[in-house]
Order: C-alpha cells, then structure tokens, then sequence
C-alpha cells in the first residue's frame, strides 16, 4: 500500500520531466488552519522519585489513545503516559537516572534516548525491544553539557510508524555548574519546548502512511500536537527549543515579517556565541533552540519557508516548495523585562583534526550504507574506546538524506572542503546531508564499551531508517575482540 503510493510520485515526477510538461508547485501542500486560536499546550515535566542512592527515577508508559486533530474528528494515535506526545523528561549533569519504560501497545516497542551519551545496552535502539505487557529499566549517569535531548521508539523495521503514531517527547537536560548567560529559563514560560510533526488523515479520520520517496509529506503540521495553535508571551523574549519530530520532512523555521531571532543551540547544546539568523533548516530529528524578542501587543508567526534542501532531484516531490505557518506567537500587552543573551555562550571542548586516530569514508546512496542494508547480525564498524574519529559522509544520491549517529555528539569540520555555517559549528547528533555533498564530522568516543551491543548510525527520514539505511558499531577496549561471529552476512530482510 505505502509503497504504491511512493511509485506513483515517481512515475508523475518521471512523465513530468519527460513530457516537458512543467513543474507542478508542489505534490505534498499543507492545509492552513481556519484560525490559530487553539492554546498549544506545554508538555507537562515528568514526575520522578529520587532514592536513597540517589538515582532519579521517570516511568514512562506507552499506550493507544484517540486525538482531536481536526475538529469533530477523533483520530486513533499514541503517546506515553497520554493520547500522544509524551512528558518532558528533565534532569541535571551528574546525575543517575533510571526510567521504568511499560509497554502497553499491542506490539513491541522500544525507546531511544536521542542524542543521550550512555552504555550501548541503555541506549533503546532495536536491540532492546520492549514486548506488550512488559517493563524495560534502563539506568545512566548523565554526563553531557545542557542540551535539548528527545526519546521516541526505535524498533526494527518500524521506528516510522510508531514515531509518526505519536510517540515521542523531549529529555531536557540542565548543568547546574553552567555560568548564567542570559537565556530564557522558566519552563513553559520563556522556555518552551516545540515539537513540530506533520501528517495525513483519511476520511475516517485514521492516519494514513503512505509516502513518497522521503516518506510522509503530511498536509496536517502540528506544533506541539495542535493544529493551528498560538503561544501566549508575557516576556520581552522567549526562548523556543524547536524539534523536527517529522518522519520525513525538512523545515525552514522563520518568522512572517522576517525578524531576526538569535539561534544559541543546536543538537547537543549550547553553540560558542549567539548566532543572528532568519531562517533555521531542521531535517528529521533535528534540534534548535532560538530566542525571540517581542513586543507588547504583537503577533507574529512562526512559519516554515521553503527549505533549501540542496541539489535534489525534483525537489517539488520532496517538499522543497511547501511554505506554512505553524504558530501564532501572541504578545501580551505589557511584558516582563528579560536579561540580554550574552555574547558567548560556552567554550566547547576542543576536537582536533590533529587529534584523530582514525578516519572512516561512509556512501549513503539508496537505503545503504557502503552498499550494504542494515543487518541486526552484523557488526559494520569496530571503533576503540578513546578514539577521535573522522568520518567522511558523502550523499551518493540526488534525494535529501540525513545521518544520526548515536552515543556521541559531533562536531561538522567541513562540507566539501569549505568551513560549515556558524549554525552548524555546536555540538550535533544529527546532520542534514546535501545531494551530493562530503562532510566531514569529527567525535570522541568515550566511557563505554560493550563488545557484544552495537550503536546505530543511520538515516533519520524514518522510511529509510526502516528499509535499510542503518549501519552498526561497537565500541571495545584498544585490541578487544568483537563478540560477534556474523560479519560475513550481509542480507537485509525486506520488511
């Protein structure tokens, strides 16, 4: 079904081109509200209990429910501990956390800590599926800088659809020992988390997953859950920690009178020094958080442009033409005072070219990594504990793909050679990959080791992750053997 829908595209792209005919404006529009007077709601903070040992404790329970989308009609979705969407999980840098993950879906799930730095058995990718009925406890030490993380499932084969059914929240996490610089910090105030989805209903009001090349191009976009929804400001600035939860499309975040904003963080956390932008491109899994100033009485939108998603080929297929609003931002009439964002932000630690020990060379092209599909039995890649790595990854394709690499937070040294963007020069997890583009990303892997229990690093459009475009590593002890006997196998069951 899903991938008739996908050839038909094809064919309409193939015959357009061929017949001369003209390029349609856009095969995947995106339907406006009637009105954007729906409050969007603030994810509420988890609960925890702190033991006696000191470990924080979240439960987490995935389950099915309806959502109003649209109004009159209810629509079957999932979430954790809700309808759709999750909590927001919250704890500080130095912490031990635990959370009790209870499935209550009719099919196994799991949960992955999106851009989370912890022991490969903890990390919640396909090894570590979770069955109906059951309870998974994963448990960590939290030790990263202040970031603005996401969790959502990662089983095999079927990460696409359980994400684009709804399950997905933020992990936000705090640095107590960070200096004060200036940025928004009262949750749900001057600091809100967006998650920004799109998606499909039938007539019935189901979701429906056909899609295309990238998969689901979704008429539906969705700010933290609600369709044409607005956020009540009461301060001169407001802080908008913005998340791609998307299956598949590319964003183009910017405001309809074109302000200026200032982006302070990417993936992982805090970029060196404020960056002023208009525009900020947020593939599949992608994070920003950015500060807006407003004033008394206004109103504006935030509205995905068109995104420049590189030399692809018929980009009007791939979203590339689609523009839309996806929240109202209303100003109240008198507003708090708000601190001025310093001009530095942090000091990152330092990767070095000189410093690297290895350098790797990755194709993605089609839905393989180095010509080969994912195979849960084979190990792609040995990297030793304490190891800077290059790796240089080059998009063989005319379509977008991005990489997603888990564990780690990476730093983008180049992009064909040339020096990446300043938005692009923060910690990342996930990078957005040009057609026919060389990037080159450095990482440390540090603490953990596991020689049996691999990392993923993969495509974060879902439809690809899930056909095949995922590769595995472990990280071992300098001159440890891999535990694994299956490197030799290289088949990809088709799902």
């Amino acid at each position: 079904m899903r991938r008739t829908a996908a050839a038909a595209v094809t064919v309409a792209v193939a015959v357009a081109l061929v017949a001369g005919c003209g390029v349609p404006v856009s095969v995947s529009s995106v339907t406006a509200p009637d009105d954007f007077d729906t409050p969007v709601p603030v994810p509420p903070l988890a609960p925890s209990e702190v033991a006696a040992d000191g470990t924080r404790t979240f439960r987490l329970t995935a389950q099915e429910g309806t959502t109003r989308f649209l109004d009159g009609i209810e629509t079957p979705t999932w979430g954790f501990d809700g309808d759709l969407l999750g909590p927001t999980l919250r704890a500080s840098r130095g912490e031990q956390v635990a959370v009790e993950v209870r499935n209550e879906l009719p099919e196994p799930t799991s949960v992955h800590w999106h851009g989370m730095h912890l022991p490969a058995a903890m990390d919640g990718g396909p090894h570590q599926p979770v069955d109906p009925g059951e309870v998974w406890r994963p448990t960590w030490r939290v030790d990263q800088p202040a970031a603005t993380l996401w969790y959502h499932p990662h089983p095999h084969g079927r990460t696409e659809e359980h994400v684009y059914r709804g399950l997905a929240g933020f992990f936000l996490l705090d640095d107590p020992a960070a200096p004060d610089v200036g940025l928004p910090h009262a949750y749900g105030v001057d600091d809100v988390p967006v998650v920004v989805q799109d998606r499909n209903l039938d007539d019935d009001g189901t979701l429906d997953l056909d899609g295309g090349e990238v998969g689901v191009l979704g008429s539906l976009v969705t700010a933290n859950g609600v369709h044409g929804g607005h956020l009540t400001v009461t301060t001169e600035r407001v802080r908008l920690r913005l998340l791609n939860g998307s299956t598949g499309r590319t964003y183009a975040f910017g405001f309809t009178d074109d302000r200026t904003f200032l982006q302070v963080a990417s993936d992982g956390g805090l970029l060196p020094s404020p960056v002023e932008a208009t525009r900020v491109r947020l593939s599949p899994g992608e994070r920003a958080e950015i500060v807006v100033t407003m004033t008394p009485g206004e109103t504006v939108r935030l509205r995905s442009f068109r995104p420049d998603l590189g030399r692809v080929a018929a980009g009007f297929a791939m979203g590339a033409n689609d523009e839309f609003d996806v929240l109202e931002l209303r100003a109240a009439d008198a507003l708090a005072a708000s601190p001025e964002v310093a001009d530095v932000l942090t000091t990152l630690e330092p990767l070095r070219e000189a410093d690297a020990d290895v350098t790797r060379t990755f194709s993605v092209a089609g839905r393989e990594i180095n010509g080969r599909r994912m195979d849960m039995s084979r190990i792609d890649e040995t990297v030793e504990v304490g190891a800077t790595e290059i790796w240089e990854v080059r998009n063989d394709d005319a379509v977008p793909h991005n990489l997603h690499v888990h564990d780690v937070q990476l730093r983008v040294l180049d992009i064909d050679g040339g020096a990446p963007p300043a938005a692009l020069g923060g910690p990342k997890d996930t990078v957005y990959l040009e057609p026919r583009r060389t990037y080159r990303l450095i990482m440390r892997f540090e603490d953990y080791t596991d020689p049996a229990v691999p990392y993923m690093v993969h495509c974060h459009l879902l439809l690809h992750e899930d056909e095949g475009l995922m590769a595995q590593f472990v990280v071992v002890e300098p001159g440890a053997e891999v535990r694994s006997s299956t490197r030799e196998k290289s088949a990809h069951a088709d799902h």
